[in-house]
């Protein structure tokens, strides 16, 4: 198994759209969005976001790593809460500016928040009051985050 993966350069659109050479687009930021499903459902887990060297990780290791933008830092789901995900298949847009990844879930939640999704709601749409009230789509938590992180304070927190 080697220890790097290898990104071509962007040429031409055949050979972004059409070809076989990954060629990722980063974003002015250098990353690039990663939907997250579940395997077996394709319930949505998360958003998040890799740069080169999470995809590069993703790839080798058939482990969810992300880019963390608050923290800055090469993010690799699970290694702190055990909640590691395992891709089933990873795939890349036509364009190859965007990720999406099926994984199986040890532990069965994704989201430091507890439940399972870190989509956990919803917002009501069409007609009604301007005040909209966010609905709970998910019943319970899968698990106790400050059992799991402690009661370190969330990086995403305001």
């Amino acid at each position: 198994m080697g220890t790097d993966i290898h990104f071509f350069p962007r040429v031409t659109v055949e050979q972004v759209e059409e070809g076989k050479e990954l060629a990722p687009k980063f974003d002015e930021h250098g990353l690039l969005p990663c939907v997250t499903t579940a395997a077996a459902s394709g319930e949505v887990l998360m958003l998040g976001y890799m740069n080169a060297e999470a995809l590069k990780q993703t790839i080798l290791t058939g482990e969810a790593h992300y880019y963390s933008r608050s923290r800055k830092t090469i993010w690799h789901k699970g290694a702190t809460s055990g909640l590691i995900q395992k891709v089933v298949d990873l795939r890349i847009d036509d364009d190859q500016d965007a990720v999406w990844l099926k994984v199986e879930v040890v532990g069965e939640a994704s989201c430091h928040v507890g439940y399972r999704s870190c989509f956990y709601r919803s917002v009501p749409t069409g007609e009604g009051p301007e005040v909209r009230e966010l609905h709970y789509q998910e019943s319970e938590k899968a698990f106790d985050p400050k059992a799991v992180y402690g009661d370190a304070p969330n990086p995403t927190q305001l």
